[in-house]
């Protein structure tokens, strides 16, 4: 879902007129999913579903499947086709630091010391010890709220494959940097989104600075610490412990020259709570890490961390394959990455896919991207022209997606060799991922839906409350009988009264994905 679950949401606001809720014949809706989307809450919204049989592609359940509706994160569905048709499921990124000149007998690099970046997402700092990309149900990418639907970070160091690629230069016999430290990010455009992601070929710990703050007693000091631990910033923290019948109250903001202010208070007896900090240059940020690591690695590096990524050093692209690589990271098959962005909406990996699939291509910017995603969308029999997408997250204003072709996508992925890594990158209801909490542990439904989820929120500062743009669930279903269903159901435009409203809404989708189960 796109910034799943958060009352801060991007602005995203599609207003339908009028829809008509239209039924075609033998398509008659259940009647307690008509007892669902008939709900007093659901009067001033609209609602659209298709479920077909994933084989045949004969409809059983229709409502408005030709209308368009916002998707949020379903977005991403088509986005990660996309990526897998590009990539591959077992494609691997590699990033390697190259030297541009001799070591001498002393160990020393009379020269510079370059990582190119691939734009691995992770880059070894989510591996676990079997290989697969860490994820929790609530991912730190979507920190900012407390309670049931907390962020939790993953236990592996964000570092992990820093120290890695540090760890094989001191082992290729280099002891000291005379020259520089720089990062090759010219893998395609740097760019922001509206959202103010950064997206770029550098990416370390999602170019964030996780701040875990944990009460103490009211009235005193909270512990504020915060990974990965760099000299990039410096942190100047006071946070108080309240009453523990007080409200949580962070805010994090810059304080000039790389430092970063924590404010606020949190109350006594609750568990730590996440929150976040976006580094504003991802790749000079990269760079201080890596020149860290090297000294950690007792590699003696000359030059200053500090300042920017100096870029104007680079060599021609085609100079590196006359130098000499004195260090590789490989990072797992991409089908881990497809998974973190399917299991838990990863937004800023969804949204640098589509630069990913350009580059592949020999292409430079997001836009060469997305047009590659429509030839591969009309290859895949799509209807191109019943969808609009913006960005490759589902963020924005222009992401409009029908029913039917969400459905028309998913049916097209079952014919394709990547078939089982798009299957199993989708979250499970009440299993895992972002509908982990979708369906009771007693649902007969639980752990025979694949589906991914969209989520977007708005403030209604005319009526002080929350207003639910869209809520959105598509994937597959297996149903008690055995047959196997594509299907995909939107809501938009709910108002709202609170957190637990957006989560019944949730549920509400649950609940009609459980009853499309037990009716076929």
């Amino acid at each position: 879902m796109c910034l799943k679950n958060r009352m801060i949401v991007l602005s995203v606001v599609i207003w339908f007129l009028s829809i008509p809720v239209m039924l075609h014949a033998g398509t008659q809706l259940p009647g307690k999913i008509q007892s669902i989307i008939d709900a007093p809450r659901y009067v001033p919204s609209q609602w659209g579903i298709l479920v077909a049989d994933l084989k045949t592609g004969k409809t059983l359940y229709e409502l408005n499947a030709d209308k368009l509706f916002a998707p949020a994160s379903t977005t991403k569905l088509f986005t990660m086709a996309a990526g897998l048709d590009t990539f591959g499921a077992d494609y691997q990124f590699e990033t390697p630091i190259y030297r541009n000149a001799p070591i001498n007998s002393a160990g020393q690099l009379k020269g510079d010391l370059i990582l190119v970046a691939s734009c691995d997402l992770t880059l070894g700092g989510r591996t676990d010890a079997n290989g697969h990309i860490a994820f929790t149900e609530m991912d730190h990418t979507d920190a900012g709220m407390d309670g049931p639907l907390s962020a939790v970070l993953t236990k592996q160091d964000p570092l992990a494959g820093i120290n890695n690629l540090a760890s094989q230069v001191a082992a290729s016999g280099i002891k000291r940097v005379c020259g520089d430290v720089i990062i090759d990010d010219r893998l395609f455009e740097t760019s922001t989104t509206g959202h103010s992601f950064i997206r770029t070929p550098i990416t370390v710990n999602d170019n964030l600075i996780d701040f875990m703050i944990t009460p103490s007693e009211p009235g005193m000091g909270a512990t504020v610490e915060w990974r990965p631990r760099t000299s990039a910033y410096r942190v100047d923290a006071q946070v108080k412990t309240a009453a523990s019948t007080e409200t949580p109250s962070i805010l994090i903001t810059s304080g000039g020259s790389n430092r970063i202010l924590v404010r606020g208070q949190m109350p006594a007896k609750q568990k730590p709570s996440i929150r976040v900090w976006q580094v504003e240059d991802p790749t000079s940020f990269a760079r201080i890490l890596l020149i860290e690591a090297l000294r950690r690695a007792n590699v003696k590096v000359d030059i200053s961390p500090y300042g920017k990524n100096p870029s104007d050093r680079l060599p021609e692209k085609n100079a590196y394959k006359k130098m000499q690589r004195v260090a590789l990271l490989k990072s797992p098959p991409y089908s881990e990455t497809v998974k973190l962005i399917l299991k838990v909406s990863h937004n800023l990996g969804a949204d640098i896919t589509p630069l990913l699939v350009a580059a592949k291509n020999g292409k430079h910017t997001f836009e060469e991207g997305m047009a590659i995603e429509r030839v591969f969308l009309k290859r895949a029999g799509v209807d191109i022209k019943s969808i609009s997408f913006a960005d490759g997250q589902g963020g924005e204003r222009g992401d409009l997606v029908t029913p039917r072709a969400a459905v028309q996508l998913l049916r097209y992925m079952t014919t394709r060799p990547c078939f089982k890594a798009y299957h199993d990158a989708l979250p499970i209801l009440g299993v895992d991922g972002t509908l982990s909490h979708a369906a009771s542990p007693g649902s007969p439904a639980r752990g025979k839906v694949f589906a991914k989820t969209g989520t977007i929120v708005e403030g209604d500062l005319l009526n002080d409350r929350p207003i639910l743009l869209v809520k959105g669930l598509a994937g597959y279903i297996t149903a008690s009988g055995g047959r196997e269903l594509a299907f995909a159901v939107y809501v938009n435009n709910v108002p709202i009264n609170e957190l637990n409203d957006m989560l019944a809404v949730g549920n509400d989708l649950g609940k009609i994905s459980e009853a499309v189960y037990i009716a076929k």
